[in-house]
């Protein structure tokens, strides 16, 4: 045995690794010892090979599994470490975009929250500007205003299975919102027309079926009962006339928050009624 050769422990501590690490890739043939004393059974170590266990670190720096790294080392084609890379690229811009996704929802949340603690009491009725939205939405098959919450449940529903259908995550389902198209809303009928659902800008910049709702004035109204909207939808509309605006878009029903921590029979979300309106 070479007397200037490094016992596995040496060997370890020199690379910040473990013995059972140096074990492992043995194992695995990625880094072989040096020598084996057969009688002991104890592995030693060249200096040199560091040159093999920076290589192997710099791999999983990159974000390639042992069983990669190991492909490439027992093939010698460099070809294979672009192919790898391009392949982890692809891996990271996917999780990029999804943590991206995930922090805005967080802020969403957050703002949402923030919103209920300081808005006005349930069924006051405000003037607020609200910058431009995008939604995407899927046609309302049922009048849930006249079905009641279980057919809301059942259009929500349906509205998650065709989000995830179309690659969308199951978290936009969680700030959703419902339309009542403008001569309808006028005319005090409650027929929903699509529910929706937000989505970034950057998201909806990619997506030829998002729609954009136009910044603006908006009468608002919050309440925190399903069961109240259409009384709520009939006080917004009679407060728009009596301060004779003029409505001039869909009517939209917006959950802010939802807390269905305490009980667990009924949906309780926080909602904003809006309209936009013009004034004369």
């Amino acid at each position: 045995m070479d007397p200037g050769l490094l016992s596995i422990g040496k060997m370890a501590q020199m690379n910040n690794l473990t013995v059972a690490t140096l074990r492992l890739y043995d194992r695995l043939g990625l880094l072989h010892p040096r020598y084996t004393d057969e009688a002991t059974g104890y592995r030693y170590y060249d200096i040199r090979q560091n040159a093999r266990l920076d290589m192997i670190a710099y791999m999983k720096e990159l974000g390639m599994s042992l069983a990669e790294i190991g492909d490439i080392l027992a093939r010698e084609d460099i070809t294979l470490i672009e192919d790898v890379l391009l392949r982890k690229h692809e891996q990271i811009h996917r999780q990029i975009r999804d943590l991206k996704i995930q922090h805005d929802m967080v802020e969403r949340a957050i703002a949402g929250i923030e919103r209920r603690r300081k808005s006005p009491t349930t069924g006051t009725i405000s003037l607020e500007y609200i910058d431009r939205r995008f939604i995407w939405a899927v046609p309302c098959t049922e009048n849930f205003y006249e079905t009641g919450i279980s057919g809301y449940e059942k259009m929500l529903a349906g509205l998650r299975a065709e989000l995830l259908r179309q690659g969308f995550t199951h978290i936009y389902s969680y700030n959703v919102g419902t339309s009542i198209a403008r001569a309808d809303f006028l005319a005090g009928r409650l027929v929903p027309e699509k529910l929706f659902v937000f989505l970034d800008h950057r998201v909806a910049a990619g997506r030829a079926d998002a729609a954009a709702v136009d910044s603006g004035m908006y009468a608002c109204i919050y309440l925190e009962r399903f069961a109240d909207e259409a009384d709520c939808a009939g006080r917004l509309l009679e407060f728009c006339r009596e301060q004779q605006y003029d409505v001039c878009g869909d009517y939209l029903c917006e959950v802010m928050t939802e807390a269905n921590i305490f009980d667990s029979d009924d949906r309780r979300m926080y909602l904003r009624l809006q309209v936009p309106v013009r004034f004369r």
